[in-house]
């Protein structure tokens, strides 16, 4: 993968049309200015995410979730969740309001959204995956390649596939549906 490829993916903007003419020295250059500067506008925040993960660590979810919500943005929130780690973020995943949770899970990658979905109550698991099966189902089976079998158990059952399977034949995400339908 080019360089200019990973900053699209790391970036999930399109790159402006002037850059991908410049020769590859020139985009190298360029990407290299862009890389720095972001360093530099970052630099800290690691630290700042951990420092937030310790202290709601001494403070009751009943407090935090509501100041969490209202004040702090889903990117941010995953970001802590990260740093937290899995045990402490399902504890937060499971009292937070549904539509917060996905959102701050769109931040996070499909195998730790499977782990913290494998540790939350099932009543908390339905929700969210029936609410990702209607916003992005591609991203619900991206996660689905990473659950343990109890929880892609419950997904079997709100999972709906086309009628014309053409399609499926060829995903990109095939064992993961050919298990699931074993599931139905």
């Amino acid at each position: 993968m080019s360089e200019l490829d990973e900053l699209l993916v790391w970036s999930k903007a399109s790159v402006p049309e002037v850059v991908r003419q410049l020769q590859p020295q020139q985009q190298q250059e360029a990407l290299s200015w862009a890389k720095n500067l972001v360093d530099q506008e970052i630099e800290g925040l690691d630290d700042l995410y951990n420092a937030i993960g310790m202290i709601v660590k001494y403070i009751p979810n009943f407090m935090v979730i509501p100041l969490m919500v209202e004040h702090i943005r889903p990117r941010i929130a995953a970001q802590v969740c990260i740093k937290m780690g899995i045990d402490q973020s399902t504890g937060y995943a499971n009292d937070l309001p549904m539509e917060y949770f996905s959102k701050v899970s769109s931040h996070l990658d499909e195998k730790m959204m499977a782990q913290i979905l494998t540790k939350m109550k099932r009543n908390q698991v339905e929700k969210f995956i029936t609410m990702i099966l209607k916003e992005d189902p591609t991203r619900m089976l991206n996660i689905a390649g990473h659950l343990e079998r109890p929880v892609l158990e419950i997904m079997a059952k709100y999972v709906v596939f086309p009628d014309d399977e053409s399609g499926l034949a060829v995903s990109p995400h095939k064992a993961v549906i050919d298990k699931i339908r074993s599931m139905q």
